[in-house]
């Protein structure tokens, strides 16, 4: 049987759609917005991926009911579904017995202090004790708080069978090392879950690296709808371009995106399934670096989309910087 061969654009087009930024949702669904988790790294990243996913998107929206804060593997905060906060806790945690106990006990530390109030963040062992589910966290930009709250009734298996699953639908075709990085669990962990939804998958060649996806997500993959016109990207988001060293998955690995990134433009700006332009936001001014001037029609729904921006008490401006 023949293997399907998929070039990077299509796989990129694939990922824009099936997280909602080709096609935004409707105007309040932020628990759907967010089924594949959203990095919330300064300023409020998680905002700005939520206003690339729905319509008329409110400044909360990131505390939205439904939604909950928690680490994720990699130390960052991120936004999740409130159903799924088990498996995206519970469903990470390691088969080894010895780094499983050390992390249990992280947790039950930093719940005696807590002691079942809301505190400060800063508790040691609280990014470990967040695996267990037990944690969940408030990020206000300016400080980070956590709170205990009632571990999630899960079956363990079911949890890591589910995680996989969402990272095949949300960042395919893929890899068990890039599910590995995504996840933060240890190569050899993310191999023996991967292992269990085998007969589940479907091999491609994407862009001759053999990857895999879901056989459910074939049809999808086949026939991705167009690219959006524009989109203002967090850098987190940035990885669905392809962030390993290939330029083909979503980690592990670091690159500049462009010559026009750099550390006070560190997002990207996304017309169709290209960067043209790197961006950076400080209260409600945005800066655009663009290696040229856009044509017009660009140029008014890049600014539409900027002006939309819902960044709480702020009005909202956009400049261009052109990089020669």
């Amino acid at each position: 049987m023949s293997v399907l061969a998929v070039t990077r654009r299509r796989a990129v087009a694939y990922r824009l759609a099936v997280q909602r930024l080709s096609v935004r949702l409707r105007a309040g669904e932020y628990v759907q917005a967010a089924r594949f988790g959203l990095q919330d790294s300064a300023p409020r990243d998680a905002l700005v991926a939520l206003h690339a996913r729905v319509e008329a998107c409110d400044p909360e929206a990131w505390q939205a009911p439904g939604l909950i804060q928690t680490y994720s593997p990699r130390a960052a905060v991120f936004v999740l579904p409130e159903q799924d906060f088990g498996m995206f806790t519970i469903g990470r945690l390691p088969f080894d017995p010895d780094h499983r106990a050390a992390i249990e006990a992280d947790a039950e530390q930093v719940c005696r202090n807590l002691a079942g109030s809301e505190c400060r963040g800063g508790l040691n062992g609280l990014r470990s004790a967040c695996w267990t589910g037990r944690i969940a966290l408030r990020w206000t930009t300016s400080a980070l708080y956590a709170r205990e709250v009632d571990r999630p009734e899960v079956d363990e298996s079911e949890a890591r069978a589910e995680l996989c699953r969402r990272h095949l639908t949300g960042f395919g075709p893929t890899t068990p090392a890039a599910y590995a990085w995504w996840s933060g669990m240890s190569p050899a962990d993310a191999r023996t879950v991967w292992r269990v939804l085998e007969p589940d998958l479907v091999e491609v060649d994407l862009d001759g690296h053999r990857a895999w996806i879901l056989a459910a997500d074939e049809p999808a993959l086949r026939e991705p709808p167009d690219p959006p016109p524009a989109r203002f990207l967090p850098a987190p988001d940035l990885r669905l371009l392809g962030l390993d060293r290939t330029g083909l998955f979503c980690g592990p690995g670091q690159r500049r995106w462009t010559d026009l990134h750099d550390t006070f433009h560190p997002n990207g700006l996304l017309v169709g399934d290209e960067l043209v332009g790197a961006w950076g936001r400080r209260g409600g001014r945005i800066v655009v670096r663009v290696a040229g001037p856009l044509p017009d029609s660009v140029r008014a729904t890049v600014e539409v989309e900027a002006l939309a921006m819902p960044i709480p008490g702020a009005t909202m401006s956009i400049s261009y910087t052109e990089v020669k």
